[in-house]
């Protein structure tokens, strides 16, 4: 299995919003919060009414979380960022919504994203990161920030297509290579630092010019996965 085909397995399987007890305006509202996500929004109502405005998650008709309404848009509106875990009431919701497709995602999108795995990398202070950049061109407006990961405790993996002559760098390893899929693919992956928890990864292709469609995740295997894989397939190290 190669990255574009994990990335068509996640595609294949989407999950459901169901908004209950709430007017048309809200399930709207909702639709176009995740217009670029692989999530189907519906509108159900209770025979009671209660408990009142919910909204669950499901996939495969299973319900996998739920959560109030109002407090899921209201911290949608406080502006989450793109990939975290934390004790709010919606929080669940979110974090069952990793591993699900996001599309036509701009070069800003996929930039604020990756910072967020970096930054985790950098606070946990160790493990490995790999990242892809498509090409070396790309990397060199990258290579100050990932000098000053290097030369953490982190041990970092840059992956690139070389279009032009290679940087000078000395705090990371980069990995060369003439590939279409290397050329296409977008990733940040962290392999946690030893705490599982922590573990994370952003994978995506470019399938429209500057557009991206792809996912995030925290899920260990898939992660372990992605790792595996690109250690196999792409080890050798430009010297």
């Amino acid at each position: 299995m190669s990255l574009t085909e994990l990335i068509t397995g996640v595609e294949d399987h989407q999950k459901t919003l169901t908004i209950f007890n709430a007017g048309p305006t809200a399930a709207e509202d909702l639709r176009e919060r995740f217009a670029d996500r692989n999530v189907h929004v519906q509108t159900e109502q209770t025979e009671s009414g209660r408990p009142g405005e919910f909204i669950t998650l499901s996939e495969d008709e299973e319900v996998i979380a739920a959560a109030s309404l109002t407090s899921f848009t209201d911290s949608l509106d406080e502006g989450r960022q793109y990939i975290t875990r934390d004790n709010s009431p919606y929080a669940s919701i979110l974090d069952h919504l990793d591993e699900t497709m996001f599309t036509s995602w701009s070069i800003q999108r996929m930039t604020a994203a990756s910072r967020e795995i970096e930054d985790r990398a950098w606070r946990v202070g160790q493990g490995t990161l790999h990242a892809g950049f498509q090409t070396l061109s790309t990397l060199q407006g990258e290579l100050d920030l990932y000098e000053r990961l290097g030369e953490t405790d982190v041990d970092v993996h840059a992956y690139a297509v070389p279009d032009v002559e290679p940087p000078e760098y000395s705090t990371f390893s980069l990995h060369l290579e003439r590939s279409n899929e290397i050329a296409d693919s977008w990733f940040v992956v962290f392999d946690g630092g030893g705490d599982p928890t922590q573990k994370c990864a952003l994978l995506a292709e470019e399938r429209e010019p500057r557009e991206f469609y792809g996912f995030w995740t925290y899920d260990e295997s898939t992660v372990d996965w992605i790792i595996d894989y690109l250690e196999e397939t792409y080890g050798y190290l430009e010297q």
